[in-house]
């Protein structure tokens, strides 16, 4: 696997870039988050399109200002290997070795008081599929370090009235890990079933137009 190699200077840098990068393309990025955020968490965000790992990285940028890390697939990362500079590392879900590499090595992270992103469902998937499939890594990184909570982070990108486009993110409350019971898989499914219903009350104040308490970020 590939370890991240943080550069702060770099993190400043490249967050001046996405923050010009998405003044060009959406009209606005609005957030609302639960209040007494943990300090470092698990991050837990569903994945449906090329955005969310800037997504990610420009709301620990602008908000949530942690120690941020994120799992990113190998061939990605060796594309574009300037991302390790913002913390991320890498995971070959081809090879079973270099899975268990990773988990460990994000845990590991957590431990150090650090914060780590993954997207549960793997790939890319069409925001409005159900079920949102996710896999068992987040809990298996999550059982390294279970005094770390799981912060649900819910992305929701919708086109109104206007030329470009809008994201709505929901920041919801840490999800305790001892609290979801059962094996790994059970944890799994009751995980994929809470952000679910996060997500979803997400998409319904998005289409209702419930936003009053959202913050525009962008």
């Amino acid at each position: 696997m590939i370890e991240a190699s943080k550069s702060k200077w770099f993190d400043f840098g490249f967050s001046q870039y996405t923050k010009r990068l998405f003044k060009h393309h959406f009209k606005g990025i609005y957030i609302h988050t639960e209040e007494n955020l943990p300090v470092n968490a698990l991050w837990c965000a569903n994945h449906s399109t090329w955005w969310d790992g800037l997504v990610l990285h420009y709301i620990n940028w602008t908000v949530l200002r942690q120690d941020f890390n994120i799992m990113m697939h190998e061939k990605g990362l060796r594309d574009f290997p300037y991302f390790r500079r913002l913390g991320a590392f890498s995971v070959n879900r081809e090879n079973p070795r270099d899975i268990i590499q990773s988990v460990k090595y994000g845990g590991s992270l957590l431990k150090e008081g650090k914060s780590v992103a993954i997207f549960p469902q793997g790939d890319e998937r069409h925001l409005e599929q159900r079920p949102l499939e996710f896999l068992s890594g987040i809990i298996a990184m999550a059982e390294i370090s279970p005094e770390t909570p799981i912060l649900p982070i819910a992305l929701y990108y919708s086109f109104g009235s206007e030329k470009k486009q809008e994201l709505y993110i929901a920041i919801g409350e840490p999800i305790a890990y001892l609290d979801l019971g059962g094996s790994r898989k059970e944890k799994t499914r009751i995980l994929e079933d809470l952000f679910t219903a996060g997500l979803d009350e997400l998409k319904r104040k998005v289409i209702s137009r419930d936003t009053n308490d959202f913050l525009n970020i962008l």
